[in-house]
């Protein structure tokens, strides 16, 4: 079973922390209707979600993926590159201790959850301006008893690796190649998005669903034609707080996987 866990957006989510792009209004009430389709969705697709209210102060808190990474086995809470957020993850830390034993990155480690792409037993981790090379240094020794290799990916156009890429499956990568290093990725099919849409390249795949931005009409072409499972919902308001579909949630398995004896 699968369970993610959320958070409400704050009222405050206009005071969003913001790096490539420049500041537009967001609609509050708007966003909320948006979030409650998006929780729809996941309950859609069999995710039983957890809803958090308890950081409504801190703007950028509906972001819940920047918070932690869960792995199978265990949950490792990041020390996030904006310092403004870091304040998120005492929250979060609780509620993943009912699911998962904890670790924990410290500065000047500086880790973010978007900037982390899981494919199979691969943690791709990229390199951005939230997240350094002793963050990913930091990531690989606490993954490496559990069997994880990490893989740096340079990040130079957007704000995450995951806001640049991010995987159809297990053989197959979406991606601007404007914003990202491709070649760590070089073994995968990759699956350019088009010009026209270059933040489309985040999706959020639950199991055999690819989920989407309804507003990314080429890219969704482009997936359709591949003969995927895809469902859509709209987040245009949270894109104007550089954000995409996987930032919303932290999804994992409820069971927790044992290391062999």
């Amino acid at each position: 079973m699968l369970t993610a866990l959320i958070h409400r957006p704050s009222p405050a989510l206009n005071q969003c922390e913001l790096t490539f792009l420049s500041s537009q209004p967001i609609d509050i009430d708007q966003a909320n209707r948006q979030h409650a389709a998006y929780c729809d969705l996941l309950r859609q697709c069999g995710v039983e979600v957890i809803t958090l209210d308890k950081n409504l102060a801190l703007p950028d808190s509906v972001f819940v993926e920047d918070t932690a990474l869960v792995l199978d086995e265990i949950a490792i809470m990041t020390s996030m590159g904006a310092a403004s957020r870091r304040a998120e993850t005492a929250v979060i830390e609780t509620e993943l201790a009912q699911f998962r034993p904890i670790a924990r990155l410290s500065l000047p480690a500086q880790m973010e959850g978007g900037d982390i792409l899981r494919v199979g037993q691969r943690l791709y981790v990229g390199l951005s301006t939230r997240t350094n090379t002793a963050g990913m240094n930091a990531l690989a020794e606490i993954v490496a008893p559990y069997g994880y290799e990490v893989i740096g990916v340079s990040v130079t156009g957007c704000l995450h690796l995951k806001t640049g890429c991010t995987a159809l499956d297990d053989r197959t990568i979406l991606l601007n190649p404007d914003w990202i290093d491709s070649a760590p990725f070089a073994e995968f099919e990759q699956l350019p998005v088009p010009e026209a849409e270059p933040f489309a390249a985040n999706i959020l795949r639950i199991g055999q669903v690819i989920c989407m931005h309804a507003g990314f009409t080429q890219t969704r072409t482009l997936i359709e034609q591949r003969g995927y499972r895809l469902e859509v919902v709209d987040i245009s308001e949270f894109l104007k707080a550089e954000a995409g579909l996987t930032c919303m949630s932290l999804i994992f398995n409820t069971s927790v996987r044992e290391l062999p004896k």
